[in-house]
């Protein structure tokens, strides 16, 4: 169930997959404060977050745990980038929302953050994926679905993502049209930076890992 460590090359498959997680952390928090509407898991962790009384980059962590949970009842493969994804984005997300203001209802202010959020997001998941250590607890929960149902990787994903939103919107979560938006943009920023730094999966892993990537 566990990825091989490639000891020769660790220390900088861990310094290149930190960096990539500093940057899914800035894209988090830029999207959150452009308030226009966040990510799907966003919206179900930043409703959890308030309910519990917890910061939101905390409850990321808890959340990554759960579905790492979820995952391995399905006996998923995961690597040690799937535990370093659930540590680290968090602590990420915390510091720059200390760092990021809210605009003052600039609407032009807000778009451009939600769009350089999503544009920072496809940088991220390209540098993340191509270290290859292991997908992070979402994409495994959506890979273990896959496998063990026999539904195609888009109908596993979409339906997670459904009802993950859907959950968090019943609970207060901050869904609103940005969240549409980052659907349908989110999947070409990958795209463009996969092709931009010729991020190419293992073959092993080409028919497990979705074009659109993390998407934690």
């Amino acid at each position: 169930m566990l990825k091989p460590i490639r000891w020769n090359r660790f220390a900088r498959d861990l310094i290149v997959i930190q960096f990539g997680f500093l940057l899914y952390g800035l894209a988090l928090a830029l999207l959150i404060r452009a308030s226009l509407g966040t990510s799907t898991w966003l919206v179900l962790e930043i409703a959890l977050a308030d309910i519990l009384g917890i910061r939101i980059g905390t409850m990321t962590v808890w959340m990554g745990f759960a579905v790492l949970g979820l995952a391995l009842v399905f006996r998923e493969r995961v690597g040690w980038g799937t535990l370093a994804n659930i540590l680290c984005i968090g602590p990420w997300l915390n510091l720059f929302l200390e760092w990021i203001p809210m605009p003052a209802e600039n609407l032009a202010l807000q778009i451009g953050m939600f769009l350089l959020g999503v544009l920072i997001q496809g940088i991220a998941t390209a540098v993340y994926i191509g270290v290859d250590a292991g997908a992070g607890p979402r994409d495994s929960l959506m890979l273990a679905i896959h496998r063990v149902t026999g539904v195609s990787v888009r109908v596993a994903r979409g339906s997670i993502e459904v009802i993950v939103v859907t959950l968090g919107w019943l609970l207060g979560g901050p869904a609103g049209w940005g969240t549409l938006a980052f659907a349908l943009l989110i999947g070409p920023s990958v795209q463009w930076a996969f092709k931009l730094f010729d991020v190419r999966p293992h073959k092993t892993d080409d028919a497990r890992i979705p074009a659109k990537g993390v998407a934690d």
